[in-house]
């Protein structure tokens, strides 16, 4: 194992640290019934009408914090954890989805980068360790530098993803505090969750930097 493997087990435990932190902080406010009852759903649906956004449907899926927007079909999916419950945690997410209705709605900048590259970043992501493998097997410099050039993609999308998840969460917070959902004592909290889930995206964003500064440098020594 050369010493470059040292920057790949750092972004792990850099990414572990972010998902125990937010499965634990959501586990504890997931604890706390919001003051008016209101389920994932019933916000999600409440913040689209007070927002003028009627042609979003609100969906379950299965799964736990398996929530989403899809600005394609127009649909916001809500996991089995948000879309029924009547937590802080559960209202909290299900407004920070709609926020990136809104941005949609609103032709957020970055929203719409990452949209546009999104196709582009999933073919590069899936080429580009073979073509670093191969190159580097067969010595071919140019493949291992477009191998590179691939997984860089994957970098600058998980850059422009960072603004984008801030943007819907500052919109979140905002929205449940003028809608009246949340009482002033329970946006405290919902900011402790959405900042948890905010750090994972920073954490899968400094462990992919880290693998393309380790191959990187991998290519230049092989040089």
């Amino acid at each position: 194992m050369d010493w470059t493997y040292i920057l790949v087990l750092i972004g792990m435990g850099i990414v572990m640290f972010a998902q125990n932190r937010v499965q634990s902080t959501f586990n504890k406010y997931d604890q706390l019934e919001t003051e008016k009852r209101i389920t994932g759903k019933q916000a999600a649906e409440h913040i689209l009408q007070t927002a003028g956004i009627s042609n979003v449907k609100v969906e379950q899926v299965r799964g736990r914090l398996t929530d989403h927007y899809d600005p394609r079909n127009k649909v916001l999916r809500l996991s089995e954890a948000t879309y029924s419950q009547t937590s802080v945690a559960a209202v909290a997410v299900a407004a920070h989805e709609v926020g990136h209705a809104i941005q949609d709605q609103k032709e957020y900048a970055f929203l719409k980068v990452r949209s546009a590259i999104a196709p582009v970043v999933q073919i590069g992501s899936s080429i580009a360790m073979p073509l670093i493998l191969i190159g580097l097997l067969f010595q071919f410099t140019g493949l291992v530098n477009i191998g590179i050039l691939a997984f860089g993609l994957v970098v600058v999308f998980q850059l422009v993803t960072l603004p984008v998840e801030f943007d819907a969460s500052k919109r979140a917070l905002a929205i449940l505090g003028d809608t009246g959902i949340f009482v002033n004592e329970e946006v405290p909290a919902a900011k402790k969750v959405l900042d948890a889930a905010a750090f994972t995206y920073i954490a899968a964003t400094l462990s992919t930097a880290l693998q393309l500064i380790r191959l990187i440098l991998i290519s230049n020594r092989r040089r």
